[in-house]
């Protein structure tokens, strides 16, 4: 199932875009990266706007006064917090819908990716075996593995004195920080514990996708930045960036609630 489902469409897919890219195997990555991007787009919006209405939530008088009232008692404050989900439409999983999305395609795209590059004759007979006959993509194979300086198959490093330097791994932890931090949203509730968990996302978040691009092909890497740059910019779009949280220190005060509403 797993096979028919992701990885064989994604492999199919990564060899027709490098088919029509003219055999660039980095800039097919990029491609597919956005087209997948654009497909879950929906699934981003109805994130943000979960988001949205999560700070509301924590920032309403109404749910401040619950938490006041049933501070000692956390089963009834449970209770009365899912009866004021239901109450106000918010699910409180929803936010968490593409990142669950994201996992299996992460591990799907890099199974696909090492499938398609078919380093040794047993993966070019394996290869053969899945690839679409209506596309002749057979006749593409072995792929060109090189892009820029990497080797799409392999970790990357960059060699200066005799010492690997893992810039692209730099490169995606720094990508996806940026990219946390930019797309938090805003809360000025110290209780507010979706906010705290954002924080901790943040923080995390870059230390395992750079721990990924560190240890596996250079691929996944490519598929990561691409996907970091191309998450801003659709946020950015929806005018829901806010640049400021970049700044060491800043906290959001309600004249920028006011704004990412």
């Amino acid at each position: 199932m797993w096979e028919t489902i992701i990885i064989n469409p994604f492999t199919n897919a990564l060899l027709l875009i490098y088919k029509l890219v003219g055999g660039n195997f980095g800039i097919a990555i990029i491609l597919f990266t956005i087209l997948i991007r654009l497909i879950t787009h929906p699934l981003m919006a109805a994130q943000i706007k979960s988001s949205t209405k999560m700070t509301e939530f924590q920032q309403s008088k109404q749910w401040q006064d619950i938490q006041k009232k049933h501070k000692g008692d956390k089963e009834k404050l449970a209770q009365e917090q899912m009866k004021l989900y239901k109450e106000l439409g918010i699910s409180p999983f929803a936010s968490c819908l593409p990142s669950v999305v994201q996992i299996p395609l992460i591990f799907g795209l890099y199974q696909s990716i090492m499938r398609a590059l078919a380093a040794t004759p047993g993966q070019l007979l394996i290869l053969a075996r899945v690839v679409y006959p209506y596309f002749h993509l057979s006749d593409l194979v072995p792929l060109n593995s090189k892009f820029l300086w990497m080797n799409l198959g392999q970790p990357e490093r960059i060699y200066m004195f005799g010492v690997g330097i893992p810039l692209l791994a730099i490169i995606v932890a720094i990508t996806t920080y940026i990219q946390s931090k930019v797309t938090m949203p805003a809360s000025t509730n110290p209780n507010d514990q979706g906010a705290t968990m954002n924080k901790m996302m943040a923080l995390y978040m870059p230390l395992l996708l750079g721990y990924f691009a560190l240890t596996f092909a250079s691929g996944l890497s490519i598929y990561f930045v691409t996907g970091n740059l191309v998450g801003i910019a659709q946020y950015a779009l929806l005018g829901k960036v806010n640049w400021r949280a970049l700044i060491p220190g800043y906290k959001p005060d309600t004249t920028t609630l006011a704004r990412n509403k």
